[in-house]
């Protein structure tokens, strides 16, 4: 149900109005961790920019498991090793799916960062429901250089839009080069590198038209290597 007044701006509000207007459910692709999330026909999802400010709501990106985070996920599960005992950044986190998996991975701490405010809310419903421990972060990490507690960086779908492509993948390597461990899952967004990363895992993720356009869509996880010196994808 679309709030017909702006939604309230505390914590309190938007978890309400998340509860609302999603439902728990499974990622496909990674079944072991449990989400609210909203299904395609959602209202929400259909409304335009200027409906959402109106009422105070972002496009709810939150509201979905994309593909890329879905693959990073499912890895992160499968080799725990990655993230077991060391400290965590899920940049873009979202609905935190990333962030929680590596929770579940045995991650020492894990700080979910995203600038949307509605994420601090869905993250905290989405760790509560599955039993983990998953911090917030909601201001723009790509101001400054990555905390340098943060051994390992995990980021899902960041290539879609050139210029902030750009800026996380410079961020990025940066992170790299003082140490972190990075991690990417991207599912061939326009501007992701089309070189100078290595690739660990390939999968085929279900998703939706309604999201993107095809019903599974190829999905890899890479590492960033020293040295990466980013370029972006296609013009």
């Amino acid at each position: 149900m679309i709030p017909a007044t702006p939604i309230s701006a505390s914590l309190c509000g938007r978890r309400e109005f998340i509860a609302a207007n999603t439902r728990p459910q499974r990622p496909p692709h990674v079944p072991e961790v449990e989400l609210f999330l909203a299904d395609e026909i959602t209202p929400i999802w259909r409304m335009t920019e200027e409906a959402l400010e109106e009422i105070g709501l972002p496009p709810p990106f939150w509201a979905f498991a994309w593909a890329g985070g879905q693959a990073l996920a499912r890895y992160v599960l499968d080799h725990p090793d990655v993230v077991a005992g060391r400290r965590v950044i899920d940049f873009a986190a979202g609905s935190g799916l990333v962030g929680i998996a590596a929770a579940k991975a045995g991650a020492a701490e894990v700080q979910c960062a995203d600038i949307d405010p509605f994420c601090e809310a869905a993250i905290a419903l989405n760790a509560q429901t599955n039993g983990v421990a998953c911090g917030y972060v909601g201001e723009d990490l790509l101001d400054a250089p990555a905390p340098a507690w943060a051994q390992v960086i995990l980021a899902g779908d960041i290539c879609y839009e050139k210029p902030l492509a750009a800026k996380v993948l410079a961020w990025l390597a940066a992170a790299r080069a003082r140490g972190a461990t990075v991690l990417i899952g991207d599912p061939g967004r326009s501007y992701f590198p089309r070189e100078g990363l290595e690739k660990l895992a390939e999968y085929r993720v279900p998703t939706t038209r309604e999201l993107e356009d095809m019903e599974v869509k190829k999905t890899a996880v890479w590492a960033m290597p020293p040295g990466f010196e980013p370029r972006s994808g296609r013009p």
